[in-house]
């Protein structure tokens, strides 16, 4: 038995194989669990964390589902967050008091800004993270989450009831139904299924039926979305294998350092957790020849590349990269998984040969000659619905009170699913009070492009973010996300604390009493000149220093 704060209340849970069933107490009596919640979430990834700590902020009584308690918060692929157009959804999601980016300025062990040679409108905030520190640290914020519960359970089934007149739609969700059997009731219910749903893994030509490596898929989920009339597709990505950091040879490799100082994440953050000096670089190698053999000679071997399914086209695997691109080096960044790991992760190089093959491949590259393979990469196929069947709210046009969120949209990495988290668990909790949906616009941040994006376009690719893909980027900053959507989520939605309101309402005084001082600062053009002779000024009438 351990114990768990939930709701301001004390909450026991007792583990088995399969499930992990949880009950309240109060003083020395215990309840079963409710079978009745405001919002029920389902899925334990970053989409469905978001969403479900979103909902509960709002003031709904919030059920978080998933297959594994131990695996919230897991880093299923790269050991990393953020990046150009990625870092801009981290800031967004902090800007609506999200998670994600708090966790990883208490988890980081490598922080870097990338693209700095542009402008700011179009940094790239990035962290390597320690999945161990990250997951520890997620998981002590959700369980101690005001007004949010955790249930081990898989979802089978969900249970419809006729539709609200007012409202498009052929039927309502009113719950769902567990692979025991039992029932859950709830007025909103949010899917973050990533790649669970028909997920299979594949390495070589090795099938298994698989979320993720280590968990069983949703199966019985997906059949009830085709049958409901959802248009279903399909996609695939892959994960590179684990290298043994001692069997590298770090020494003839290009070595990265991070940012000093460090940039945090989130807007509340004063610092992050770890000193530069304290953390881990990051080193650069790369492919040649004899790799671009090896995937070449083997091709038969390897089911998962010659699929049709379409893979991520910004983060292809190997086989991808040495067809589409021959003859040319590629990268491979060597970055640590923690603090105390022993894997680094190769990124660049996801690949699904067999295992052998991969371990062959690998001592080819340079530092690598040694190199000993601790897990093999592989591929993963799985099920999502076209996102043009959603409103940029999230809730499917066919199901009233039904959200989707993260990759059963189409998309791609934990920040696009953690964007899309936080806009469902709101509106999951608005639609539950009877209030209008929040919608961010594409003209008010990079959260709006993205769902304006897979609601209109829909995808059949693994959807990125990029900076390229906002037209008001230069407006769209990371520096100023609160300021375009800490008020709105405090005044409209009240999903934001009353500490970060504060902080945000700081912070736009502070830049307003500048602005007012530098504008009230005016000398003329030819003083000017002299006072800064590398400015380039015009000759003319006189200059406020806000003109400069």
């Amino acid at each position: 038995m351990f114990s768990l704060r939930n709701c301001g209340l004390w909450v026991a849970a007792s583990l088995t194989k399969k499930r992990v069933t949880l009950a309240r107490f109060s003083g020395d009596s215990a309840a079963p669990l409710a079978t009745k919640f405001d919002v029920i979430v389902i899925g334990g990834g970053h989409a469905g964390t978001e969403a479900a700590a979103a909902a509960a902020r709002c003031g709904s009584r919030t059920l978080l589902l998933t297959h594994r308690v131990d695996t919230i918060g897991q880093m299923s692929c790269n050991p990393s967050f953020g990046g150009i157009g990625k870092g801009h959804l981290m800031r967004e999601v902090d800007a609506l008091d999200g998670l994600c980016s708090r966790i990883c300025d208490q988890s980081g062990v490598h922080y870097k800004v990338l693209n700095r040679r542009k402008g700011p409108a179009v940094w790239g905030l990035r962290a390597q993270i320690d999945r161990k520190l990250y997951k520890q640290n997620m998981q002590k914020e959700i369980l101690n989450t005001p007004l949010l519960t955790v249930q081990e359970g898989a979802v089978e089934d969900l249970i419809l009831t006729e539709p609200e007149p007012e409202y498009t739609g052929k039927c309502r969700v009113s719950g769902v139904v567990l692979a025991d059997g039992s029932t859950v009731h709830a007025e909103s219910v949010v899917l973050t299924t990533g790649t669970f749903l028909r997920g299979v893994i594949i390495i070589g030509l090795e099938m298994h039926p698989a979320g993720r490596l280590g968990d069983q898929p949703s199966v019985g989920l997906a059949h009830t979305l085709e049958k409901l009339g959802f248009v279903v597709g399909r996609l695939k990505t892959g994960t590179p294998p684990r290298i043994a950091k001692e069997s590298i040879n770090f020494s003839i490799l290009n070595k990265q350092t991070p940012d000093n100082p460090s940039i945090p994440f989130s807007f509340i953050s004063e610092t992050v957790w770890i000193k530069p000096e304290d953390q881990l670089p990051c080193y650069l190698t790369h492919t040649n020849p004899k790799v671009d053999e090896i995937v070449l000679e083997n091709l038969h071997l390897n089911s998962h590349i010659k699929e049709t399914t379409r893979g991520p086209r910004y983060c292809p695997s190997i086989e991808s990269k040495v067809l589409r691109f021959p003859n040319r080096l590629h990268q491979v960044w060597l970055e640590p998984e923690g603090m105390d790991s022993d894997l680094i992760y190769p990124q660049g190089l996801s690949v699904t040969l067999p295992a052998e093959l991969q371990e062959k491949m690998i001592t080819c590259i340079k530092g690598l000659e040694k190199a000993k393979m601790i897990q093999p990469g592989y591929g993963v196929q799985y099920d999502y619905l076209d996102p043009r069947q959603i409103t940029p709210s999230l809730e499917t046009h066919l199901v009233q009170r039904l959200f989707f969120a993260g990759q059963i949209n189409g998309t791609t990495g934990y920040e696009e699913a953690a964007a899309q988290g936080v806009i469902a668990g709101i509106n999951a909790s608005l639609r539950v009070k009877r209030k209008p949906p929040f919608v961010i616009s594409r003209t008010e941040g990079y959260i709006g492009v993205l769902i304006d994006d897979l609601t209109t376009l829909g995808t059949n690719e693994p959807y990125r973010m990029f900076t390229s893909r906002a037209e008001f980027r230069l407006s769209l900053r990371p520096d100023n996300a609160d300021s375009r959507l800490t008020f709105r989520g405090y005044e409209e939605v009240g999903c934001v604390s009353q500490q970060r309101y504060e902080r945000a309402s700081w912070m736009k005084s502070s830049l307003e009493e500048g602005i007012s001082v530098l504008k009230s600062i005016e000398f003329s053009s030819s003083k000017w000149k002299k006072l800064i002779p590398e400015a380039s000024i015009s000759i003319g009438k006189s200059l406020p220093l806000s003109h400069l």
